[in-house]
C-alpha cells in the first residue's frame, strides 16, 4: 500500500512535532548526549561516535562523516576530515598494471595507463565541493522513516582536484554523431540480488564538454588536495564531476562509455532517484539526480550546546545550487524560530559549485532552543523552508534548525 504524503500544514506541523518528541526522548534537553546533534540517533543504522573526528555509520564498506564543527576550521577541507561514501569494500587495484578504457560511440577506442593519462594530456586543477545526495537524510527520519546510511550534515566537503578534463580525453577518442551520455564504472564489485555490480554513473555529453577557464565540466582525478587519491577517495583514478552529487563521481574509475542514452546501471537507472511512493512506474518516470540542491547547515556551536544569555559565535556552511554561475550571495542565522535574521559574514572564497564558510555574531535569549539557518544564491533563490521528504532521503535542504539551551 503506498505511503500518503503529508500536506505542507502536516509537514510543518509533523517536523516539529517528531524534533520535540525526539529530543524528549533521547534525553537531549537533560544529560545524556553532549555532541550529537538533534538528527544523531534516528533509527537502527544510527551512526557510531569514534574518539577520532570521524563518524562511522558503517566499516565495511566504509562509510563515514566528519564532526560538524570540523567543517569550518578550512575552506579546502582535509583528506582526514572528507567524508567517505562506498557502496562495496575499496578494490585491490595495481597502478602499474591500471588501464582506462574507453568505448562505446567514439571513433578510436582507447586504453591508457596512469602514465599516459598524465603524460598525453595537459594538467587541470579545480576546487569543487562534493557532497552526497543523502546529505542530512537523518533529518527525513524525524518526518517519516527512510533507509539507507543516516547521514547527518557532514557528508561534503571542499577539496582541490587535479588530473585531465574529460573532454580533452573524449576529444582524442573521437565522439560520433548521437553520442549524449558518458557512462562510468568502478572497479568495486557490488554485491546486488543474484550478481556482482560495479557502481555506476553518467552524465550528459554537453556537461562533460561543457569547459570554462575556472571550472572544467568533470575532471579524471589522481590527486586530491595535491596528494595522490587514497584508496578511500578512490585511488588511483576518479571521476569528479562539479555541480553534481557525489554518486556521479565515481571511484576507482576503470570504464568510460559514450552512448545515446543514460547508463543502466543500477546506480542511475534506478537509484538515486526522487520518488515518494516507490511504485513499478515512479522509478521508470523517475529521471536521475544531478545538480545538487541550495544548502546551508550550523557547525557551531555544537548540538544542544548551553548558550549563554546575549551575544553567541555561529558558524557553519552554505552550498549555492549546481547551476553554471551560481554562488552564495546571503546567509542569514535566527534565534527566534525565524522572526528575525542575522546577516552572517562570509569568510571564504565565493565560487561557483564551491561551498562557502561563514560567521555570525546572534543574540540568543535565555529561553532560545534552536538557531535556525538559510541561504540565497546570487539568482536570488532562498533555501526553502522545509525540505522535501521522499523515499530514500536524499537532496534534504529545508532550514536547518540547531537545537541549543539557553543559559
Amino acid at each position: 500500500m503506498p505511503t500518503e504524503l503529508p500536506s505542507t500544514t502536516d509537514f510543518k506541523y509533523a517536523i516539529r512535532t517528531n524534533r520535540r518528541e525526539f529530543l524528549h526522548d533521547a534525553g537531549v534537553f537533560g544529560a545524556g548526549l553532549a555532541i550529537a546533534p538533534w538528527i544523531a540517533g534516528v533509527g537502527a543504522n544510527a551512526a557510531e561516535q569514534t574518539s577520532s573526528n570521524m563518524i562511522v555509520h558503517t566499516t565495511s564498506p566504509l562509510n563515514s562523516e566528519p564532526q560538524l564543527g570540523e567543517l569550518t576550521k578550512s575552506w579546502i577541507t582535509p583528506v582526514e576530515s572528507f567524508y567517505v561514501r562506498s557502496h562495496a569494500p575499496n578494490p585491490k587495484i595495481d597502478p602499474a598494471a591500471f588501464r582506462l578504457t574507453v568505448e562505446g560511440l567514439i571513433d578510436k577506442p582507447l586504453s591508457i595507463s596512469l602514465a599516459e593519462l598524465s603524460g598525453s594530456f595537459e594538467e587541470t586543477s579545480v576546487v569543487a565541493t562534493m557532497t552526497c545526495a543523502g546529505n542530512r537524510r537523518s533529518e527525513h527520519s524525524l518526518i517519516k522513516p527512510v533507509g539507507g546510511v543516516p547521514w547527518q550534515a557532514g557528508p561534503i566537503g571542499n577539496a582541490r582536484w587535479s588530473g585531465v578534463r574529460l573532454s580533452d580525453v573524449l576529444k582524442k577518442a573521437g565522439l560520433k554523431d548521437g553520442a549524449k551520455h558518458v557512462w562510468f564504472e568502478g572497479l568495486d564489485e557490488i554485491a546486488k540480488g543474484d550478481g556482482i555490480i560495479p557502481f555506476g554513473a553518467s552524465i550528459p555529453v554537453r556537461k562533460a564538454m561543457a569547459d570554462a577557464d575556472a571550472m572544467p565540466g568533470a575532471l579524471l582525478t589522481t590527486k586530491m588536495n595535491d596528494q595522490p587519491l587514497t584508496p578511500d577517495h578512490g585511488a588511483p583514478l576518479r571521476g569528479v564531476v562539479p555541480g553534481y552529487i557525489g554518486a556521479r563521481s565515481v571511484k576507482w574509475l576503470g570504464k568510460i562509455v559514450v552512448s545515446d542514452r543514460p547508463s543502466p546501471n543500477h546506480y542511475v537507472a534506478t537509484a538515486y532517484k526522487l520518488v515518494q511512493e516507490g511504485t513499478p512506474i515512479e522509478w521508470d518516470e523517475s529521471g536521475p539526480l544531478y545538480r545538487f540542491p541550495l544548502n546551508s547547515v550550523i557547525c557551531v556551536p555544537a548540538a544542544n550546546s548551553k548558550v549563554p544569555n546575549g551575544k553567541v559565535a555561529v558558524a557553519g556552511y552554505a552550498l549555492p545550487p549546481g547551476t553554471p554561475g551560481t554562488s552564495i550571495s546571503k546567509i542569514e542565522v535566527s534565534a527566534d524560530g525565524g522572526r528575525s535574521w542575522v546577516v552572517a559574514k562570509i569568510t571564504s572564497p565565493v565560487r561557483e559549485h564551491c561551498w562557502v564558510l561563514w560567521k555570525a555574531d546572534v543574540n540568543v535569549s535565555s529561553s532560545a532552543s534552536e538557531l535556525i539557518v538559510r541561504a540565497t544564491d546570487s539568482r536570488g533563490d532562498v533555501q526553502p523552508e522545509l525540505g522535501q521528504w521522499n523515499l530514500k532521503g536524499y537532496m534534504f535542504n529545508g532550514w536547518y534548525h540547531l537545537p541549543v539551551r539557553g543559559e
